[in-house]
């Protein structure tokens, strides 16, 4: 029976934090004003959508690398970037709930498309809230496959003439999401059976681990890092690690780690040395500042930790750049 003392505990459940998300100002991709104004909200969607849009859009990315898209409070430039913007493009299922409520009463004409919400989601509970649906969709990198579908239309509709570019473009990414899908699958299997099970801070890797053939078991919160976990849920993850024989628990880059840390500590199991990528990618230069990258370190930390063997990931014919790369 673990014991923690209460006082200790419930300080550090007051002192968690989120990571403070600052603004990005909007980049002066080109000076050609004909060119059509692309507005991504997540990381994860304005990778993708660079990568398939290249030189024929100007693009804006509203958060950072490392900004948490659930709890991040939207700034003067976000308005105007959506003012200004032909295209929005956004998750969806409430990943980014403040930039959701500024789209909306915001006074732009841009044609809007939830891109995560062309897939079917996972129903989970949320504190306070009830069932809601999982908006981590990009997950499975097959989910990820029907989202770049999705922008490549819009991106088409938005500009015609540019047609056969955002075709190639989107099926070179699409080529190494495939590949990707297959490696991920390949090093999740040398993980041996009983120690495929995965806890993390919060729930955002239930479609990675419902493709892969992990076990979720447990988080000290729900889908949203807006939720604060109570002295019980601490409590509860602390026996389900030592019930299920969870050989490393992971951290994640755009939350606190000091209570994950005091969960490892009372569970008896190690902490993993490398954090996970949740709601974005990694800072430019970071082993994970593309979703490709971000989904490799994922896959290369949880193999490791769990006990498994990594193989490089070596995509072939790959022609992807990150977010932020020169084009």
């Amino acid at each position: 029976m673990v014991w923690l003392k209460e006082g200790c505990l419930f300080g550090l459940l007051a002192g968690l934090c989120l990571s403070a998300c600052n603004p990005l100002t909007p980049p002066e991709t080109s000076t050609d004003a004909a060119q059509p104004r692309v507005v991504s909200t997540s990381t994860i969607l304005a990778d993708w959508t660079q990568n398939i849009g290249g030189d024929e859009i100007q693009h804006t990315s509203i958060l950072k690398p490392g900004a948490d898209p659930h709890v991040y409070e939207p700034v003067p430039t976000d308005n105007k970037a959506f003012e200004a913007a032909n295209l929005i493009l956004y998750n969806g299922y409430n990943l980014e709930p403040g930039l959701i409520r500024l789209m909306e009463s915001a006074g732009s004409k841009a044609r809007k498309a939830a891109v995560g919400e062309v897939v079917k989601p996972l129903q989970l509970t949320m504190q306070g809230k009830g069932t809601v649906p999982d908006p981590h969709v990009w997950g499975d990198p097959k989910n990820a496959v029907v989202m770049v579908d999705r922008i490549r239309d819009e991106l088409i509709q938005l500009s015609p003439e540019d047609k056969a570019e955002f075709t190639q473009n989107a099926a070179n990414l699409t080529n190494e999401l495939k590949q990707l899908d297959q490696w991920i699958a390949r090093q999740i299997q040398t993980i041996p059976a009983n120690k495929r099970q995965l806890v993390t801070t919060h729930d955002a890797f239930q479609y990675y681990a419902r493709a892969y053939g992990l076990n979720v078991a447990g988080t000290l919160i729900g889908i949203s890092t807006e939720e604060q976990p109570s002295a019980q849920t601490v409590r509860q993850l602390v026996e389900a690690v030592k019930t299920t024989g969870t050989p490393a628990i992971f951290a994640e880059t755009t939350i606190n780690p000091t209570l994950i840390q005091t969960v490892a500590q009372s569970a008896g199991v190690k902490l993993a040395p490398r954090q996970l990528y949740s709601d974005s990618i990694g800072a430019p230069g970071s082993d994970g500042d593309s979703y490709m990258k971000m989904m490799v370190a994922n896959t290369t930390a949880i193999t490791a930790a769990l006990g498994g063997k990594v193989t490089p990931f070596q995509p072939r014919n790959s022609k992807m750049k990150s977010v932020g790369e020169d084009n």
